[in-house]
């Protein structure tokens, strides 16, 4: 298998990490992810790229959960969040739609994991393309990324 961005950026930095490999043919939707991989949906994760303005912010939350985007804001420090169109995550990002991953973006954008991962053993993300997720230990991420655990989804 040849490494994605993400996978040699955790090399570099010595993560542990495990990489699991999934069908295409199974959906790409977070919630095909996590019964292709056998798991919760609680501990897949999905990474999503937001702006205000001329500013980027990204935000990793579980596949069954939505993201709050008045929450986002808060969080972010700004007046309003938006998800950036689709036909913009490339050209931002250096991923694509489904393959998102938030460790190696074109960019290091203020990134928010939501709290819920902090109590996991481990959890999932993008490995950086499509058919490829990387298993990791939660505080290992948000060291590496300098990310934030925050409340981004609503709880009811």
């Amino acid at each position: 298998m040849k490494k994605t961005n993400a996978m040699r950026i955790l090399d570099q930095n010595k993560i542990e990490y495990e990489i699991v490999e999934y069908s295409e043919d199974g959906g790409i939707s977070g919630q095909d992810v996590a019964r292709q991989l056998g798991e919760d949906e609680e501990i897949v994760f999905k990474t999503l790229v937001t702006h205000f303005k001329n500013d980027y912010f990204v935000f990793v939350v579980p596949v069954c959960a939505e993201l709050d985007l008045k929450l986002a804001a808060n969080v972010a420090g700004v007046k309003k969040i938006e998800m950036i169109k689709q036909s913009d995550l490339l050209n931002t990002t250096g991923y694509i739609h489904g393959g998102c991953s938030p460790v190696g973006m074109k960019k290091l954008f203020k990134t928010y994991i939501d709290e819920s991962a902090i109590e996991k053993e481990f959890m999932y993300v993008s490995g950086g393309k499509i058919g490829l997720q990387i298993k990791v230990k939660p505080k290992s991420l948000e060291k590496l990324i300098g990310a934030e655990f925050a409340q981004i989804v609503r709880r009811d």
